[in-house]
């Protein structure tokens, strides 16, 4: 299965369905498709149907939005987070269903714009609701998408690019932690690469993707049960290469059996990751 925060739908049609017809993923969990329920269906409902895939929606016409893709099944399916703020209404922003037999969650995490914001809070008391619905769900799940926070400093190119920034901060990450320790979630990317340099999210300015200067903000988590049916867990690089490509990078994990092995951490690797360097780099927005 896997987890890619598209950045637009429509924009990213042609490589969306290469990549499917690519990686043939059973399960596919999409982020900022910014498109309501309807336009989406029209866009895209024959070439998900003929490709095997049952959907998921929760849209909105110009933001936000996430979709959930399976050809294992869709049971259940819920729309939101229980007990989650609006900024000041709903957004769309989670949609889950079991499928076969684990139950998925796709996220789109509020971004938090600049700490101590009021988005920022929000974005705080969201994970909050989200992390009790986690708390109360099944024993098998799997929750994945744009988290819009970077686990530890590992997880940037550079700590102190990132200071005074959202993503990184204390009680971003804290939340996190939270919601990760409500059903022991495992961040499965991170323990199955636990020393490696990995991003899944380059800013589209200043070259960043080109010099390996991102971030780790797209997670799988995945329960006990599910965490240990992991064979392969790896950043799908290439998709973030070419003409016209979203900011993020899928995310994909393999269960039972890893049809292309054991591959990773990212596919394929940076030629030339920027390392070394002797002063901080500037986030492109700072310059």
């Amino acid at each position: 299965m896997a987890t890619w925060n598209v950045n637009s739908v429509k924009q990213r049609l042609p490589r969306l369905l290469g990549w499917l017809d690519e990686r043939q993923p059973d399960v596919v969990c999409l982020q900022e498709t910014k498109l309501a329920n309807d336009a989406f269906t029209a866009l895209l409902g024959d070439e998900l149907a003929g490709r095997g895939y049952d959907t998921a929606l929760y849209g909105e016409v110009q933001w936000n939005g996430v979709a959930l893709l399976s050809k294992v099944g869709l049971e259940d399916v819920v729309t939101g987070v229980a007990g989650a703020p609006g900024f000041p209404n709903p957004e769309a922003r989670a949609v889950a269903a079991t499928c076969g037999g684990i139950r998925i969650h796709s996220l789109y995490v509020p971004n938090g714009r600049t700490p101590d914001s009021d988005h920022y809070h929000y974005k705080l008391a969201w994970l909050a609701a989200l992390r009790d619905v986690i708390a109360s769900g099944p024993s098998d799940q799997i929750v994945c998408g744009d988290m819009n926070i970077a686990p530890t400093d590992a997880d940037v190119f550079d700590p102190a690019a990132y200071v005074g920034q959202t993503h990184v901060t204390a009680p971003e990450r804290q939340a996190l932690a939270d919601l990760m320790s409500a059903k022991d979630l495992h961040d499965v990317v991170r323990d199955r690469w636990p020393d490696n340099r990995v991003f899944s999210y380059w800013d589209y300015r200043a070259g960043m993707f080109h010099q390996d200067l991102g971030m780790r903000i797209d997670l799988m988590l995945a329960t006990d049960p599910v965490a240990e049916r992991v064979k392969a867990a790896w950043i799908d690089r290439k998709a973030r290469k070419g003409t016209g490509p979203s900011d993020h990078a899928p995310v994909i994990i393999d269960l039972d059996v890893a049809p292309d092995g054991d591959i990773g951490p990212v596919v394929p690797p940076p030629s030339a990751p920027r390392t070394g360097r002797k002063s901080t780099t500037k986030l492109p927005q700072n310059r």
